[in-house]
């Protein structure tokens, strides 16, 4: 709540600044599982674009899928939001941030619980033409609520007493190859509306691309099916449940994906401790971001005490450093398929 009235502040102020060209503008496009047909208005050939997204996955998607046009100069502005190693679920956005995202051609956001500031910087677009992905609503039935599977840490659950608890969904969309596939086909389709000239490339880029996650899905599946084991143990959070599935992997871990906890009580310790020593498991994993106490807590108290702490990457927080030095989707998730290997063997 208080997320979305800081929010709130901000888009009032920056309208006081942009009244009259607000008095014009209509609603953004919304693009859910098809794409929004074009209106009629767009240009043949665009100059320019620009290109809003919260996290890392879709900024990468989208320099793929613009290639040749994104390299050129000048040629489209690309922004990521999340770009300075804040996660999904602390952002608070700036008033620049909001000012971007209102003249921009094409935002693309997650469009879970953590993206409850976006309908109140939408309301205020001043780009009567832009084009909007919201990837959960672009997977539909896709998405998965969050689960609570045995020995993890239950969230305290908030609201009026006897009131029905509303469903959440697990947000980490992205660390699925195939939920990949679908949102990369929404993302060239909106684009190709936004600059019909240059629809060619964007389809023929997209066929690229896809060729790629692809081929990778297939090297993920071909090492699960000659794993050792079938179990990942987590001693963090578990964003990787839409990975998981894809593949029919089981799991442990102390938190649920989006669980904002960062103390496991004794009782979860001990379970984690005790699937350890069950399973003969060899390896405790992390996220990108974890201390990593939690997960060296559990290895202290197994039985050996031998196993190995590896982390996978979740693509929350990655930085622009991080993006400078070369860090794509495809090569983070090629990371996390060898610590896959290592865990499951």
């Amino acid at each position: 709540m208080k997320k979305n009235l800081i929010v709130s502040i901000l888009v009032l102020c920056l309208c006081m600044g942009t009244l009259v060209g607000c008095a014009n503008s209509g609603e953004p496009q919304s693009i859910g599982n098809n794409a929004a047909g074009t209106d009629g208005e767009q240009a043949a050939g665009r100059e320019s674009l620009s290109i809003v997204c919260t996290v890392f996955p879709q900024y990468d998607w989208v320099r793929e899928i613009l290639g040749d046009r994104e390299k050129a100069s000048g040629n489209a502005e690309l922004t990521l939001l999340l770009d300075n190693g804040v996660d999904l679920h602390s952002y608070q956005p700036t008033a620049e941030d909001i000012a971007r995202i209102a003249t921009c051609d094409l935002f693309i956001y997650v469009g879970g619980e953590s993206d409850g500031w976006v309908a109140d910087a939408l309301a205020e677009a001043t780009n009567k033409d832009m084009k909007v992905i919201n990837m959960m609503e672009v997977l539909g039935d896709g998405i998965k609520e969050e689960e609570v599977v045995e020995g993890m840490e239950a969230e305290e659950e908030e609201g009026e007493e006897g009131e029905e608890a509303e469903a959440e969904y697990d947000e980490h969309v992205w660390l699925s190859l195939k939920n990949a596939e679908v949102i990369c086909k929404a993302i060239s389709g909106a684009l190709s509306e936004i600059d019909t000239e240059n629809k060619a490339l964007y389809e023929k880029n997209l066929a690229a691309y896809t060729g790629k996650l692809e081929a990778l899905d297939e090297d993920y599946q071909k090492a699960v099916d000659g794993a050792a084991r079938t179990t990942l143990l987590f001693g963090d959070r578990f964003p990787f449940r839409y990975l998981v599935d894809n593949y029919g992997l089981d799991y442990y871990a102390a938190f649920v994906g989006c669980s904002a906890e960062t103390e496991a009580s004794f009782e979860t310790i001990v379970f984690l401790a005790g699937k350890t020593d069950e399973l003969s498991l060899p390896a405790v994993c992390v996220l990108e971001s974890s201390d990593q106490s939690i997960a060296k807590t559990i290895i202290n108290n197994t039985k050996n005490k031998g196993q190995k702490i590896l982390v996978m990457d979740s693509m929350q927080s990655v930085t622009s450093e991080d993006v400078a030095k070369g860090a794509t989707y495809l090569s983070i998730m090629e990371e996390n398929l060898e610590v896959l290997k290592e865990a499951l063997n």
